[in-house]
């Protein structure tokens, strides 16, 4: 049985291993946590731990307003007041004011989803007004759902397609101002729109709050040389192939930000590939020798390592990744 005491997360485990879509996934989800910490709507937001907590590369909602999303979005990246400090200090915070109130929303709910290896996403929950607020002990319950969560979101990638579906797009660019808001776009951005919103798996990266976020994360970056420039990776679960997004700001004076979308692959797509997989540092550097070609050997020799001990870690990402050999794993990582 999945999940924590008093929630079985059977059901959610098997909707996304038979590839339920946004909808389906969140119902079911909302159905299985409602027993532990009773709500009114849910949204589950899915990063990695090599991305730490930036734009969600994939969630599931239900009965959760998309204002509300993009309105907590805004000031998520604008002010810090939202994910920060619960990055830093507790797991799961309960969170009120005017921006609720204005949603109709009388309690929400934030969690962290963690385990040993990082952090995973955030699970959001939110009362109507004039019912029972959250407490103190819905935090404690709901945060001891990260590991369990986790776990779903990590089966939802690895049940999708390990090799690419969907024909691998040329890059497009978006062009976004600095009301946050999309301003033009090339034809190639235009086709993965299109592509993107034909999936139906998850809501669409290239979204308004999508595109805000990474708008503001960029802008964020510019006055805080600390903060990490946004970097959005979604995996073939919820379109066909891996895709990324990352931005670039305008050195024209016109406070615009560039958003190319793409095609992710080789080393670029590895980082968040082995944080879903679940593959080691060594069994990386390893994977990353596979995708220059080498053979067992001479990735023996550059990694000092014996030929036996190589394939072992091959044999162990064959196993992580179903992939039925070394010309699979290529392609998933290649193609």
């Amino acid at each position: 049985m999945g999940g924590t005491a008093g929630c079985s997360l059977d059901d959610v485990h098997e909707a996304v291993g038979q590839g339920a879509g946004s909808d389906a996934a969140g119902e079911a989800l909302s159905r299985a946590l409602a027993p532990l910490v009773a709500h009114d709507a849910l949204r589950l937001a899915a990063t990695s731990p090599s991305a730490e907590f930036g734009p969600a590369a994939f969630s599931f909602w239900h009965h959760f307003d998309p204002g509300l999303g993009l309105a907590l979005l805004h000031r998520s990246y604008s002010d810090g007041s939202e994910c920060s400090p619960l990055v830093r200090a507790r797991p799961a915070v309960v969170l009120s004011g005017d921006l609720y109130r204005a949603h109709g929303v009388g309690s929400a709910l934030l969690a962290l989803l963690r385990d040993r290896r990082g952090t995973w996403g955030a699970l959001e929950l939110l009362r109507s007004p004039g019912g029972k607020q959250f407490n103190d002990e819905d935090a404690r319950r709901a945060a001891q759902l990260g590991p369990a969560l986790a776990a779903v979101l990590r089966q939802y990638v690895t049940s999708g397609p390990l090799t690419p579906q969907t024909p691998m797009l040329a890059p497009g660019v978006l062009i976004v101002g600095p009301d946050h808001r999309m301003r033009a776009a090339t034809r190639q951005a235009h086709a993965w729109r299109e592509h993107l919103r034909a999936s139906h798996r998850t809501p669409d990266f290239t979204d308004a709050a999508h595109l805000a976020g990474l708008s503001l994360q960029t802008r964020r970056c510019l006055k805080d040389p600390r903060a990490r420039p946004p970097v959005l990776t979604a995996p073939p679960a919820s379109h066909g192939r891996w895709v990324g997004c990352h931005t670039q700001p305008l050195d024209d004076g016109s406070g615009d930000v560039a958003v190319v979308i793409e095609a992710i692959t080789g080393k670029r797509l590895l980082p968040s590939f082995c944080d879903w997989y679940g593959i080691t540092p060594r069994e990386r550097q390893v994977v990353s020798q596979l995708c220059d070609g080498a053979a067992a050997k001479h990735i023996a020799r550059r990694l000092d390592l014996s030929v036996h001990t190589v394939n072992e870690h091959l044999k162990a990402v064959f196993r992580k990744t179903a992939a039925s050999g070394r010309d699979e794993l290529v392609a998933a990582l290649t193609g």
